[in-house]
């Protein structure tokens, strides 16, 4: 071997950078070790800990902060925690850029856009589309051409001119709200939390491990932090309309037959009538009011929670609205925030706007706020405004006093607080929210409030909540199918090859060192699907020292010496172009998964395509270090053992003489496979349709029926299965999944909650059941959200991805081996594997015990089965390749045939070695990757065969026996 001693400087080298590297891993896990003893189980003391060793030297003059930086990061499903797409509404920021345009073309534009939107197209050009069809101007100055955008947009533009403007201008306010909720997760107290923005499409993602408490978070997440300072109105001054709007009610609605004994009617908001309880009866409005609100009381009355949205609605009435009055033109209705005391009522505010019908004040005023308490002891917030602010708060606060109303300190469309003004105009500009809050929530708002408010609403349109326990699961599961995995493969190399197996064990020893150390290095996130991607490459990283091992051996029989035999195994023309061909073609489906992947599926991708890199370089450089050295000193090397020199040696299979009957089985594996697919389908997951899904661990074994029965109760649609043991479920439902708002998923959370109390332990709270905690054995355990129009984009993608793969591969094996008949045959047997390991799932995911919904993992299985069908195939059709090159037969069928028998052996022990390693991860690694695994490992048997009896067969039919004594003619002439 050329520059030998510069190979071994430079693998020293390498790997002493790997130690490096992973030693800031070992680092921070003793470190993290050392602060959950000290906090013995409490999750704010370890943070403080951590907080407080951040900017502390622990390692070779590196902080604790710059530790964690360089250590391997675990992802959600080994650390748990928190993972969220967020959607930035590009919708509120057009119509937010368009000064609330009234235009009825433009808003019709913005209603068609949302439903006209295709899967993977953003937005903005939907809408950019559907206000082309409308003829709408968008440089109008009722759209665009505002007084907001007069400098840049001029009323003569055409849309073409104005669409990159407005594209940037939105682009803007995203950034804004990257910039805001990196603020907002940076003063939250989470440990290495990653926030990024996803391309151009206003959706940002967020990842935060160990995050316990959920739906604290997403509220920190989803706030827009919409501030606002309203005056309410009077009682006196609003009764009036709602006694109108009850008699017009009263004509359409359906009438409360019975109301609460304690409810008065609106008579007692004018006069001082006591016992006015019967007018109150048989009405639709007034009925539903559980107590009115008393003279001086800021709110008009209380009603339940559960009757807010039909409230809501009734005043969005046309004819409700025709009935206001003209002092009341600018009268907003807003709610109160809910007491944990009393959750299921809240009060009715009626706010008093300007002549925008917009609130008096805003809170872009405030340049300060923190969290307190007020004068009772009760935990507020208090906040400092600007001069403007300061003085716009003195008029109003003024007025609030003479008139003796209040003012509504309203976030997000919810009235917090509603003080009055008793001692006169408030100067100086501070002021304080104080309500029913615990200190969390005044802590979050008060970090909020100094965050600054998000640009437009942001929808949580995917998440993934993975708890702790379940993390440890994962990796105490992935550990022991990586020992297995390991130990099977470096027993069979040594079985297999002798002395020259150990060698190669050796240089996959080194292999490991140069994964795990590259993935420190590039501060790559470990998955789960990871640790499945770097056992896999375990698995075919033997195939380079197979392929390598293999030549040597054939080499060895036509008489050269093992020397000899050894150099030409590590030439271009020996094992060499097979390596590099077929492990371009694996690499090609690792990058598309890298491309059209998220979170998991590209850790997997990352793992495997780094996997892939280090598998060549320590099969060809290391390896041949260690037999160079051991041929240096004279030491018996063989290809071999007494066991297995015979094994495959003089083999003559007429593999085409059997394409028929291969044709056929084929033939009606893809005929049944398509039956199945067309009248049963597939059993897709929420990646795919949209919905939520849970994993819930009960204290006892459940039965699954009962519980869907119960739930469908609940939530009108769902279905719960067995999800590895019988007190573990799978949870699905798609209700309220389309709903925004930071509520909502809270509310689901809490009717799953409901539903599912009588299988919990007595003692169970909601919040034990919905947050994470060390330790976490019953409950919500991990769930997930996929909205439909993500779930668009995710099967968009998917689709590229398969698609794209098979189109690159093709074009690579085309230009690589000259003739498109090469590319077509593996494209075929690629296909044929994809429909057959489609048509089982599709059979069988009724009867087998185990998930097989059809997810991105899922999708990553296949693209894993395409790059490993093309491995394989690749391999024969390289040393066809080399058979017309060396002009070994004029006769193109039994040079075919003589391909595939002496590439048999490498065929069977690499694929032998992998399936060892899948069927290790399939029993060891847990219920939430086995349908992963399970799909690769049905994906590789089938494509073993494929590339034997498919890919093979089809390449000498297209090419023809006339074409192919053509092309080893033409050979024997060169």
């Amino acid at each position: 071997m050329q520059n030998r001693g510069l190979i071994k400087f430079f693998a020293i080298i390498f790997a002493l950078v790997c130690v490096y590297q992973l030693s800031f891993t070992f680092v921070a896990n003793s470190i993290v070790s050392d602060a959950k003893a000290f906090a013995k189980g409490d999750t704010a003391k370890e943070l403080r800990y951590l907080d407080s060793i951040g900017k502390e030297k622990v390692y070779l003059g590196h902080t604790y902060k710059e530790v964690t930086n360089n250590q391997i990061n675990k992802g959600l499903d080994l650390e748990g925690g928190l993972n969220v797409i967020l959607q930035i509404s590009v919708k509120d920021v057009l119509k937010q850029l368009a000064n609330d345009s009234k235009n009825p073309a433009f808003n019709k534009a913005l209603a068609d856009a949302k439903a006209n939107q295709q899967g993977n197209q953003d937005y903005i050009d939907a809408f950019f589309e559907a206000a082309n069809a409308a003829n709408v101007k968008l440089a109008a100055a009722d759209v665009f051409g505002n007084r907001n955008l007069d400098e840049v947009i001029k009323f003569d533009m055409t849309n073409k001119q104005v669409e990159p403007i407005i594209k940037q201008k939105v682009q803007e306010s995203v950034e804004s709200a990257f910039k805001v909720l990196r603020e907002r997760i940076d003063k939250f107290g989470v440990t290495q939390p990653n926030i990024q923005l996803l391309g151009n499409s206003g959706r940002i993602l967020v990842e935060l491990p160990g995050a316990k408490d959920i739906d604290r978070i997403k509220k920190l997440l989803q706030s827009t932090a919409q501030l606002e300072f309203w005056e309410t109105y009077k009682i006196e001054e609003i009764g009036q309309y709602l006694m109108s709007v009850e008699e017009a009610l009263k004509k359409t609605e359906v009438a409360v037959k019975e109301a609460p004994a304690k409810t008065n009617s609106i008579d007692s908001l004018l006069t001082d009538k006591a016992d006015t309880t019967a007018a109150a009866k048989n009405s639709p409005f007034l009925g539903k009011m559980l107590a009115p609100g008393q003279q001086g009381s800021p709110f008009v009355g209380v009603f339940a929670t559960k009757d807010t949205a039909a409230i809501n609605a009734y005043f969005k009435r046309d004819d409700i609205k025709a009935l206001l009055p003209a002092n009341l033109t600018n009268v907003k209705f807003a709610w109160g925030k809910t007491n944990e005391k009393t959750p299921d009522q809240t009060e009715l505010y009626a706010l008093k706007g300007t002549r925008d019908n917009v609130a008096p004040l805003s809170g872009g005023v405030i340049v300060d706020a923190t969290d307190t308490f007020d004068q009772l002891g009760k935990p507020a917030v208090s906040m400092q405004m600007n001069g403007n602010g300061s003085r716009k708060w003195e008029q109003i606060t003024g007025a609030v006093s003479q008139q003796g109303n209040a003012i509504a300190i309203v976030l997000d469309n919810i009235v917090y607080s509603a003080p009055g003004v008793s001692k006169g105009a408030i100067t100086g500009g501070r002021s304080e929210i104080s309500g029913n809050f615990t200190i969390e929530e005044t802590k979050d708002l008060a970090n909020i409030l100094r965050a600054g408010k998000l640009p437009a609403a942001a929808e949580i349109v995917q998440s993934e909540v993975v708890g702790p326990s379940l993390g440890q699961e994962a990796i105490d599961n992935g550990m022991i199918s990586f020992v297995i995995g390991f130990a099977l493969v470096l027993l069979w190399m040594v079985v297999y090859y002798g002395k020259t197996g150990f060698y190669a064990n050796l240089a996959l020893l080194v292999n490991i060192l140069f994964i795990f150390g590259t993935l420190a290095s590039f501060g790559a996130v470990l998955t789960l699907p990871g640790i499945a991607g770097i056992v896999l490459t375990i698995g075919m990283a033997v195939d380079a020292n197979v392929i390598i091992f293999e030549r040597a051996k054939e080499e060895l029989d036509s008489g050269k010496t093992v020397q000899e035999a050894t150099d030409y195994a590590f030439t271009w023309k020996g094992a060499m172009s097979s390596i590099i061909d077929a492990n371009v073609t694996t690499a090609i489906t690792a990058i598309i998964l890298l491309v059209f992947g998220t979170g998991p599926i590209q850790g997997f991708a990352t793992t495997l395509l780094i996997g892939i890199f280090t598998s060549v370089i320590t099969a060809v450089f290391i390896t041949r270090m260690f037999l160079d050295w051991s041929l240096s000193r004279n030491e018996k090397l063989a290809y071999s053992t007494s066991l297995t020199k015979t094994w495959f040696k003089n083999l003559n299979i007429d593999f085409l003489g059997k394409k028929k009957i291969a044709y056929a089985i084929s033939g009606i594996l893809v005929a049944l496979s398509i039956f199945s697919l067309v009248t049963k389908g597939l059993n897709q997951g929420v990646d795919f349709v949209g919905g939520r899904t849970y994993q819930v661990r009960f204290d006892k074994p459940v039965s699954a029926p009962e519980v869907t029965a119960d739930l469908v109760a609940v939530f009108g649609s769902a279905e719960a299965k067995v999800y590895g043991n019988t007190n573990q479920l799978k949870i699905t439902t798609k209700y309220k999944i389309e709903d925004e708002g930071e509520g909502v998923d809270k509310e689901v959370n809490q009717k799953l909650y409901e539903g599912l109390k009588k299988y919990l332990p007595a003692d169970l709270t909601y919040e034990k059941f919905a947050n994470l905690y060390e330790g976490k054995t019953v409950g919500i355990l991990s769930s997930g959200k996929v909205t439909g129009t993500i779930s668009k984009d995710i099967k968009t993608n998917s689709l590229w991805a398969v698609l794209g793969s098979l189109f690159v591969v093709f074009a690579y094996l085309m230009i690589s081996f000259r003739r498109w008949q090469f590319g077509f045959s593996a494209v075929v047997a690629v296909a044929h594997d994809v429909i057959i390991v489609l048509g089982i799932f599709s059979f069988f995911y009724t009867i087998l015990p185990f998930n097989m919904e059809i997810d991105q993992a899922f999708i990553a299985a296949i693209l894993t089965v395409i790059g490993y069908s093309l491995n394989d195939t690749v391999i024969v059709f390289d040393r066809v390749r080399e058979f017309l090159d060396y002009n070994s037969s004029p006769d193109f069928k039994g040079l075919v045939n003589k391909a595939l028998n002496t590439t048999l052996s490498r065929t069977i022990n690499t694929s032998a070695t992998t399936l060892v390693v899948l069927v290790a991860i399939f029993i060891f690694g847990g219920e939430t990757i086995r349908g992963f695994v399970f799909a690769i490992l049905v994906g590789i048997l089938v494509g073993t065969y494929s590339s034997l009896f498919i890919a093979t067969p089809v390449m000498q039919d297209t090419i023809g026996e006339k074409e192919g004594r053509k092309m080893a003619e033409f050979k024997k002439e060169d």
